[in-house]
């Protein structure tokens, strides 16, 4: 008998800089997201409706769904997400701004951890600092 050199989990990080072209057709998609999730909880909707109209990055956040991004890849099943939105400046002129330099929101200081630094946030609210598992 041998043992697997190797673990079978991979952290897999993604990081998108997203420009929000019109606020109104987020903020409506993650409003109709929210009224079409029959098993949401009326006090869990009702603080969702509120923070997706008063935030277009947390409207962003109950679009977006890593869930769905791994889930026709073959052999792989998700074990656990997380993931967070945030408004920032951006100038993609800037010669400060590159896609290879560390940014705050990945390392959250813990040396045995290499999460964003939103692990343990999640429910209620399903999107600044989302974190969901399987089921």
């Amino acid at each position: 008998m041998s043992t697997p050199d190797t673990s079978r989990f991979v952290r897999l990080r993604v990081e998108l800089v997203v420009e929000v072209t019109d606020e109104s057709a987020v903020t409506g998609a993650a409003l109709e997201n929210i009224s079409d999730d029959s098993d949401m909880p009326d006090i869990e909707r009702s603080y969702a409706e509120s923070a997706v109209t008063e935030d277009t990055a947390e409207a962003l956040a109950y679009l977006v769904d890593p869930f769905t991004l791994v889930s026709e890849v073959p052999g792989v099943e998700l074990q656990q997400a997380s993931w967070s939105t945030e408004q920032i400046d951006h100038d993609p002129d800037s010669p400060e701004w590159g896609v290879d330099e560390d940014d705050d929101g990945w390392d959250d200081g813990d040396p045995d951890d290499e999460g964003d630094g939103d692990e343990g946030r999640g429910e209620p609210g399903r999107g600044v600092g989302r974190s969901d598992g399987p089921g």
